[in-house]
């Protein structure tokens, strides 16, 4: 299920913990492991806030999993009796209404968790922090997390191997990576804005080599200027 949008006042530059890095790029691009890649090991303090694994906090959260029982009913439970994030998903992108309703339960948890953990951040001094926020562009006017950011990477992967990734792990069928896309912000305006690219389409050393060299520059400027990519990859 897609990430649900984050409200409330947006961070300020005082809050900044370090370097904030925001991860951008389409569903099943990989954002989630160019995430992990740009923090770095663990030794190094730099923490991944990851909105996704939020969401399933919230989801665990006793008053936010009797209201969508009372809303949903028992169906949208796996065989162990916990809430299935996939039926679940499967019931609000097709009904707007109950789309919204879920989000109003989950998205205060998750926005709170965010500015709580960036707080956490900066009291400790974090070299760095990543963001692994699907709508961090389409939602910025509510949570003012992509103007919190100092540098946007975007993930660059053809649709045609997103949509086999996502049939392949994650079990959706053909065309549904397309269909939820197509309410979010068209990935071509997310690569503009970003100021480094880095495509994701062969093996994982590859991976973690541009990701090094993306770093290594991003730390080397506050903010890069004019945009640029990694070796080999282009422009946004």
């Amino acid at each position: 299920m897609q990430q649900p949008p984050l409200d409330g006042p947006e961070p300020t530059s005082a809050s900044r913990p370090g370097l904030v890095i925001g991860v951008l790029g389409g569903i099943a691009s990989g954002k989630s492991a160019v995430a992990r890649l740009l923090a770095g090991p663990p030794e190094q303090g730099a923490p991944v806030i990851s909105a996704d694994a939020l969401a399933h906090e919230a989801l665990e959260q006793p008053e936010i999993r009797a209201a969508i029982l009372e809303a949903f009913g028992p169906e949208v439970l796996d065989p162990d009796g916990k809430l299935d994030r996939g039926r679940l998903a499967a019931r609000v992108f097709r009904d707007p209404a109950q789309r919204a309703a879920l989000e109003g339960w989950i998205h205060p948890f998750v926005r709170a968790r965010i500015c709580s953990e960036l707080a956490q951040a900066r009291e400790r001094g974090a070299p760095r922090v990543v963001l692994d926020v699907p709508l961090l562009l389409e939602n910025d006017p509510e949570h003012g997390l992509a103007r919190a950011c100092d540098v946007l990477v975007f993930v660059d992967v053809s649709a045609a191997e997103r949509e086999r990734r996502a049939t392949r792990n994650r079990g959706w069928l053909p065309g549904e990576v397309a269909r939820r896309e197509a309410a979010q912000m068209p990935l071509e305006q997310k690569r503009q804005r970003a100021d480094y690219v880095i495509p994701n389409e062969g093996p994982l050393e590859t991976l973690e080599k541009r990701v090094h060299d993306v770093l290594q520059r991003i730390e080397s400027s506050a903010r890069p200027s004019p945009p640029q990519s990694e070796p080999g990859a282009e422009a946004p």
